[in-house]
This record gives structure tokens, sequence and C-alpha cells, in this order.
């Protein structure tokens, strides 16, 4: 069974970063690492978040980038996989559409 939250310390062991880096790009890009807290106010972070680090780590070490750079590529990322959904469903509905035509013949 896999976890469902992961303390920060168990972030930066994953990501090879510093816990208060961890936390600074959580500050930094509120849209897409949302940790939440523990009664005691530990940030807890889900796979999505760490998989948004883990991009994030990639962008800035990797390729370079700005954070302002960073979070338009992620914005773009996001559009783009929006736009795919939507073109994955639209044929979808086509598929079923020619579906019914051909049963009708």
């Amino acid at each position: 069974m896999e976890k469902q939250f992961y303390s920060i310390g168990e972030v930066s062991g994953i990501l090879g970063e510093n816990n208060s880096t961890i936390r600074f790009w959580s500050n930094s890009f509120p849209r897409f690492v949302r940790p939440t807290r523990t009664a005691k106010g530990n940030r807890v972070y889900r796979k999505d978040d760490i998989e948004a680090l883990k991009l994030i780590r990639h962008l800035l070490k990797t390729e370079r980038l700005t954070i302002e750079g960073a979070t338009k590529r992620m914005d773009e990322d996001r559009k783009g996989t929006e736009r795919m959904q939507k073109i994955v469903e639209s044929l979808t509905s086509i598929r079923n559409m020619l579906t019914d035509v051909a049963k009708n013949l």
C-alpha cells in the first residue's frame, strides 16, 4: 500500500534537495504545489505535489529557467494537457457516433 502523504523530510530525500528549498518552491509555485498542513502545522505533500516538484527541479536546475519562466512553462503544459483531453473527448464521441451509424446500416 502506497503512502498518501509525505513529510517535507521524505520529499527532500526523494528529490535530493534541502527542506528549505522544498519550502521555497512550495511558496513560489502555489498553483502547482499545494501541501496540506497537519494539526501541528507541518507541511505534508501528496504524490501530485511530488511530481510537480520534480518538474520544477528539472526546469530550474536542468533547463536553467527562472522561477517566472518555469511558471510560464508549467502553465503552457497545463493548457496543452487540457486541450489534449478535450480532443480525446471529442474523438471518443465521434467514434461512438460512427459506431451507432454502422450498427444502423
